[in-house]
Parts: C-alpha cells; sequence; structure tokens
C-alpha cells in the first residue's frame, strides 16, 4: 500500500492512496482526511486503506492522475522528526570536519539528533537558505514514521511500531554546523526544513526490498543531472531501524506519527568524484569532499549553489523509483 498527501489549502493536506505504479490515486477521505489522522487509527485505517488500494490496482475504481508535483510532504507536520546515525561509514568521513568530536563516535549506542518538525518540505519544494558561504549539503535518507512506542521498548517493540517507509533529504548548512555543536546544544541553525519524497509505503507493499529493519534499495542522487551516488541503503548498516528507535524510546514515549530518519546512507569504498558508471559514491557532498582531502590533499567538489538541482530516489531493480523522486532547486533569500 502507497499512499501520499496532495496540496488542498490546509495545514495537513489531502491523504490518497496511490497505485502500485504511481500514475493514479484516490481521496482516502471517507477513511482519514489526513495520514496522521490513519496514524491515530491505525487498526481500522489500515486495512479500510489497503482495501481501497487493491480496488484502485484492479481498476474497480478509476481514481485521478496522480501528480508528484502537487503533493506535500506525506507528513507535512509532524509531532516529532527524530534523525539518527545508522552508518557508521558516514560518520567516520564527517568526523573530521570542524566541530565534530571522535569520542562522539560509539558504535554501541546511535547518536540522535531531534529536527524542526513543524514544517517538513515538499518534494519538490525549493531548498531555501539565506545569504551567505553556508556550504550546503544535500543528505539522502531513508525515513520510518511509527506507531506510539513507549519508553524502555525493545527491539520486537520497536519493529512492530513501523507503520510506513520513505526517504528523504536531511538539508545541512555545513559552515554552521561548527558554531551548532560548539554552543552544546545540537543542531538548530545548521539543519533547515527536510524534505520527504511524494509517496510512503507499508513495509509489506514494499516486499522483499524490506526486511530486517531496513531498507534494501539503492538510493540515488544527482545534482544538476550528474550522479554523485547510489550507496545501497541496506548495506552497511551499523544501526538498523529498531535500534534508532529502541534508542529514541530509552528515556521518553514516542508519539504516533514520530518520524525517524537513518542518518546519511552511506557505504563503504575509496571511490571519488566523478561517479564510474558501476560506482557507488556518496549520499552527501561532505563525504566526498573528505575523501578528496585524502586522495588529493584538498577537496575539490563543491557545495551547492543558487540554482543547483539535487534529485533523490530510491530504485528498484528495474530502475523504477520506488517512492517517487525528491527534486529540488536551491534558492538563496
Amino acid at each position: 500500500m502507497k499512499l501520499a498527501t496532495l496540496r488542498n489549502g490546509s495545514p495537513d493536506g489531502q491523504l490518497v492512496v496511490v497505485s502500485r505504479d504511481h500514475t493514479r490515486c484516490v481521496s482516502a477521505g471517507r477513511i482519514s482526511r489526513h495520514l496522521q489522522q490513519a496514524l491515530d487509527n491505525w487498526q481500522t485505517a489500515a486495512p479500510a486503506l489497503a482495501e481501497l488500494a487493491r480496488q484502485l490496482d484492479a481498476g474497480a475504481i478509476a481514481g485521478q492522475p496522480f501528480t508528484p508535483a502537487e503533493a506535500l510532504a506525506p507528513l507535512p507536520r509532524a509531532y516529532q522528526w527524530i534523525d539518527g546515525s545508522g552508518y557508521m561509514s558516514h560518520l567516520e568521513r564527517v568526523r573530521t570536519l570542524k566541530g565534530s568530536k571522535d569520542e562522539e563516535l560509539q558504535s554501541n549506542r546511535p547518536l540522535l539528533y531531534q529536527g524542526g518538525s513543524d514544517s517538513l518540505s515538499a518534494p519538490a519544494a525549493q531548498i531555501r537558505v539565506p545569504p551567505g558561504d553556508l556550504a550546503i549539503d544535500f543528505e539522502a535518507e531513508v525515513a520510518v514514521v511509527i506507531g506510539p512506542v513507549l519508553m524502555g521498548a525493545g527491539r520486537e517493540e520497536a519493529g512492530k511500531a513501523i507503520r510506513l517507509v520513505t526517504i528523504c533529504n536531511d538539508v545541512s548548512l555545513r559552515r554552521l554546523v561548527a558554531d551548532d555543536l560548539q554552543n552544546g546544544f545540537g543542531f538548530f541553525h545548521a539543519k533547515p526544513s527536510t524534505a520527504f519524497a511524494p509517496i510512503v509505503a507499508t513495509p509489506e507493499g514494499l516486499g522483499g526490498a524490506w526486511r530486517d529493519h531496513r531498507l534494501h534499495l539503492p538510493v540515488e542522487i544527482t545534482v544538476n543531472g550528474v550522479v554523485y551516488g547510489r550507496p545501497n541503503a541496506g548495506v552497511d548498516v551499523h544501526f538498523d531501524f529498531a535500534d534508532l528507535i529502541v534508542e529514541a524510546a530509552r528515556t521518553r514515549d514516542l508519539g504516533c506519527g514520530t518520524i525517524i530518519g537513518s542518518g546519511t546512507v552511506s557505504n563503504r569504498h575509496d571511490e571519488v568524484l566523478p561517479l564510474k558508471r558501476d560506482g557507488l559514491g556518496f549520499a552527501c557532498i561532505a563525504e566526498a569532499r573528505t575523501v578528496e582531502k585524502i586522495r588529493y590533499g584538498r577537496a575539490r567538489t563543491p557545495f551547492l549553489k543558487a540554482g543547483d538541482v539535487v534529485r533523490i530516489g530510491a530504485r528498484d531493480g528495474s530502475g523504477r523509483s520506488v517512492f517517487g523522486d525528491i527534486e529540488q532547486t536551491v534558492e538563496v533569500m
């Protein structure tokens, strides 16, 4: 089952069920007006939404054309957005950045930060940043939306709480990371609004691509049409989503509709840009620059600038986009 949220003039948008091929959709208004309402009543809403999806895919209902450009983030505003650190290779590469601390690279427990969730960006929304040399970077991640989780939950409870899966772009302003970290309160100004793919899917709807609490698909990232990376989200995972949820619930209950991010998808390799045809590459620019500094003594890949277009999508075995693509243009205000 695949779901999306379309613009309708309200803050939470209109929940729709999307066909398997992403060409059509149908309003889910008779079941739930918006996604948060569906999550709050998941035991009754999920079967009804699944039946609507079955009818749509079978041609029993016509629906309407699905236009990703009309989609908001699946949850345009969420009760909570928590980003994790599932890939140690990402942390190992970026720990040399100013403001990072080697001692934070712990392998027994994932790092987490709480991002802004009051306004989550649509897949086609611009990356809006203030003027200045801020070192604008993308970070391609997998994200899950969960049901309620009680404090102290174990891995089994955490895994069962995963309701929906998608991908996101956790934008970073690298020049501001050091200030945020050195102030001691964690990320704030360095993390603008996070953008999400237009479609969320149930774990069951992903088939064999979802197993072991992780997404086993490559995530392809291009900048101005040039491929920067296609790392596999199911490879080199040090902390899976069950681990991240357990850590997030260590000292608190997690509300229904909480979004958990995987951290930047990262595979271990010694490649540099430009990417070879079969290369894995990078899901953020900071990693590419770190490897270049090691290889060449200086970074060669520039950060994003005004007018650059970033495209991020998880691909199946046929190269089709599983959640629809995030496609954002950088706008300096």
